[in-house]
């Protein structure tokens, strides 16, 4: 089950990330212009861009959830 596709995802919702046994769970920031996403991580309060956490691919465990 793959979850939610990247054109739902809204700004000041939370979502969880499930790929390659890494659950990552994150905050939607800011949406860019390019169709990635600024995001805050709930746990390290870290910035990132969505896509980096996508760089490697999507394993078979992939899956994206709104919390």
């Amino acid at each position: 089950m793959a979850g939610l596709s990247f054109d739902v995802l809204r700004a000041g919702r939370k979502y969880r990330l499930i790929n390659f046994g890494e659950r990552n769970e994150f905050v939607i920031e800011k949406v860019l212009v390019d169709g990635d996403f600024k995001v805050k991580d709930l746990l390290t309060l870290e910035t990132y861009k969505l896509k980096d956490l996508l760089a490697y691919g999507k394993g078979k465990d992939y899956q994206l959830e709104e919390i």
